[in-house]
């Protein structure tokens, strides 16, 4: 069975529902063979890392840039699993009240100095999610968890 891990920080019931819709996607009964593990920010470690076939990452943009709790996360895992998580395939959900775009820009700059491989574009959402928004993030959890799966 192969395993997603969606690492979090949900600050707000924006993101919270950005959350729920991504958790549903990549739980659908038509993805088979995908355990799904999520772990806050702050709690995700390098052995969840390790033991993760594909990762989802969803962050406010606070300040222009991602939440500090998505960055401890970067800054437990980084060095420990540089190697062991070359080609990992990802997404990115990112929530802002106005713009995302530096948040963005940090996320991939590391994840692409880890060498992981997007599978999905980030999906991006400002202001309060509309029922598009929910449906590309449930897209995004179903994408990855089809992306790794056995079957």
């Amino acid at each position: 069975m192969s395993r997603l891990l969606i690492v979090h920080h949900t600050a707000s019931p924006t993101l919270q529902e950005l959350f729920e819709s991504v958790r549903q996607g990549a739980t659908t009964d038509e993805i088979e063979g995908v355990d799904v593990v999520t772990r806050a920010a702050l709690h995700a470690t390098a052995v969840d890392l390790f033991e993760a076939d594909g990762v989802i990452l969803g962050t406010p943009a606070n300040l222009g840039y991602m939440s500090g709790a998505l960055k401890h996360f970067f800054d437990t895992v980084y060095y420990p699993r540089l190697e062991e998580t070359r080609r990992l395939p990802y997404g990115l959900y990112v929530h802002g009240n106005n713009d995302t775009t530096g948040a963005i820009r940090a996320v991939e700059s590391i994840t692409t100095g880890l060498g992981w491989q997007p599978a999905h574009p980030p999906v991006t959402v400002t202001g309060a999610p509309g029922k598009d928004d929910l449906a590309a993030c449930w897209e995004l959890g179903a994408t990855l968890a089809a992306t790794i799966s056995p079957g």
